[in-house]
């Protein structure tokens, strides 16, 4: 049979090769785009946080090195004393003792609150737009209203939560005046804001959870709760790492509240209740007005912050990628199943019923079966031993 070779093109026949392809201007504008119009849309965060976020803080940075003055302007190159004179100095520890007890007082029942007041709402409720949109409101009115009414509530004398601890027959609390107590009144200020945000939050990963999880656990005859801490809470882990990050955040920068609690604004008399934002405000603006300072607790705070967010991100990753795990599988057992593999497979096969010895019968098709290798019994002890 003849075969039939494809003719060659004219061009190569001539000898002479294929001119190459001109590419028009409309092609080279459309491959233009696809390349940079992704970098266009997202550039516009970027020059945002370049301008408001990381700009400050490099001039910050460069602050934190001199003796800056707020009257007398930039002065000499001083490195790192600015930090060592920081960190020498008594005040500036307590106001880190009370900023982390006033971010645990908050943060955590924040935290659990929102998940419950979120678990709520996702119930069928009559009119439950009026309930979700009402968690909200706490967190529309200003800090300044939030921190005057609570100013009043907290009052030591004439102080609506002390008359209420009369009723019942108990002693007034010095919320002005012990450090625990006003510790309790700021971090109640603050879940006050935003526990209701937190909790919309923690309802828009409740709604995505698939409803058929919840109809599954129902024929199993899971309960509520039982649903809610074998369903809900492993499908919105994400959503609680993410929380948990910006608490810490806010809960590490608290100012509003601290400022409003009293008349001078500065944490008591004994600083009982100043924290590090506030003390940074007092270096910058009050009698000091160091800059050089105050940029150089502003940075210590930066990197605090950073550390204590990886801190939290890494546990609670830790804690939703957590599962059974099989068991482990010794050297010694290894080895056992391998020399036992390796004997099972020195048994011959097994001929075949019928047929000459040289070859399978007549009319059937060739066999398939082939001699166990040792891997294969490897393999499979050790899956049987890990079931």
């Amino acid at each position: 049979m003849a075969l039939l070779s494809p003719s060659k093109p004219a061009h190569a026949r001539n000898g002479s090769e294929r001119p190459p392809r001109r590419v028009g201007f409309s092609q080279r504008l459309g491959r233009l785009d696809v390349k940079v119009s992704p970098y266009l849309y997202i550039s516009p965060f970027f020059l945002v946080f370049a301008v408001v976020g990381l700009f400050p803080l490099i001039y910050t940075a460069v602050v934190s090195v001199y003796d800056w003055n707020l009257l007398g302007g930039q002065g000499d190159f001083v490195g790192l004393q600015n930090y060592v004179d920081v960190l020498n100095q008594p005040l500036f520890w307590k106001s880190l003792v009370n900023t982390f007890s006033i971010f645990l007082l908050s943060s955590v029942p924040q935290v659990i609150l929102a998940i419950v007041i979120a678990a709520l709402l996702d119930q069928n409720l009559r009119a439950a737009t009026f309930w979700r949109m009402g968690v909200l409101i706490p967190f529309v009115v200003a800090p300044v209203a939030v921190s005057m009414i609570f100013g009043r509530l907290f009052a030591d004398q004439y102080g609506f939560i002390n008359e209420i601890l009369g009723l019942v027959g108990m002693d007034p609390v010095a919320w002005h005046g012990d450090r625990l107590a006003s510790h309790v009144a700021i971090a109640t200020m603050v879940n006050y804001r935003w526990t209701g945000y937190n909790a919309l939050i923690f309802l828009a990963a409740m709604q995505a959870v698939p409803r058929e999880l919840y109809e599954a656990a129902v024929i199993d005859g899971a309960g509520r709760v039982r649903q809610f801490f074998s369903v809900t809470v492993p499908q919105i882990r994400a959503t609680i790492i993410f929380v948990v990050i910006t608490s810490t955040i806010g809960g590490l920068q608290i100012f509003d509240e601290v400022r409003m609690f009293d008349a001078q604004g500065l944490g008591g008399p004994d600083r009982d209740w100043m924290t590090t934002v506030v003390y940074l405000y007092d270096v910058a603006w009050g009698n000091q007005k160091a800059f050089g300072r105050a940029a150089a607790v502003a940075w210590l705070l930066f990197l605090i912050i950073i550390v204590i967010g990886m801190i939290n991100f890494l546990v609670t990753q830790r804690i939703s990628t957590s599962g059974a795990k099989g068991p482990k599988v010794s050297r010694r057992q290894t080895r056992e199943l391998i020399r036992q593999a390796r004997a099972a497979g020195e048994v011959p096969a097994v001929a075949p019923a019928s047929g000459s010895a040289g070859g399978p019968a007549p009319g059937t098709a060739p066999s398939t079966r082939r001699t166990a290798h040792p891997s294969d019994v490897s393999d499979h002890n050790h899956g049987e031993d890990a079931r």
